[in-house]
């Protein structure tokens, strides 16, 4: 697979999204530098991915369709024609935000030092600490307590 560390900007296209193991997803649509010398030029998506707290909390807390974002990392090639680029990103800059917030169809919570994600289409509820760290996905709202209970047992009690 060719990889290589570049940086892309883009608009990001939805809702970033909480991933498996504390990691963030999000899609960019990037156009063409030179898109007034080239006739019919399409926009290219690319998927990206963050794992580092600090990014997935921004994503999760702070971006919204339409924001100009930078993101650094190291982008992968699709294998297969057709699928979108993955970047992983290691750095995130916002370049500019959209002028209209978007209402979301998700809405987070706090349980004193973590952070919940409730979303209407499904049970399951995605559990991070207010620092961005992934706990746990719960099964539904009344396993909350539950999944906090066995993280602050294994990690002494600090989110």
């Amino acid at each position: 697979m060719d990889t290589k560390h570049c940086a892309v900007d883009g608009w990001v296209d939805a809702i970033p999204a909480p991933g498996p193991n504390g990691t963030a997803t999000f899609d960019l649509v990037v156009r063409p530098a030179d898109i007034d010398a080239l006739d019919d030029a399409p926009d290219t998506l690319v998927t990206c991915t963050s794992g580092n707290p600090r990014i997935t909390h921004e994503l999760l807390n702070g971006i919204q369709p339409g924001d100009l974002l930078r993101a650094t990392g190291t982008l992968a090639q699709p294998s297969v024609p057709g699928e979108p680029a993955r970047l992983t990103v290691d750095v995130l800059e916002v370049l500019d935000t959209a002028l209209v917030p978007v209402l979301r169809e998700m809405v987070l919570d706090r349980y004193g030092d973590y952070v919940v994600i409730f979303d209407a289409d499904t049970d399951a509820v995605p559990v991070f600490t207010a620092h961005g760290t992934w706990v746990g996905l719960a099964d539904n709202p009344d396993a909350i307590a539950h999944l906090i209970d066995i993280h602050e047992r294994v990690n002494g009690g600090d989110a």
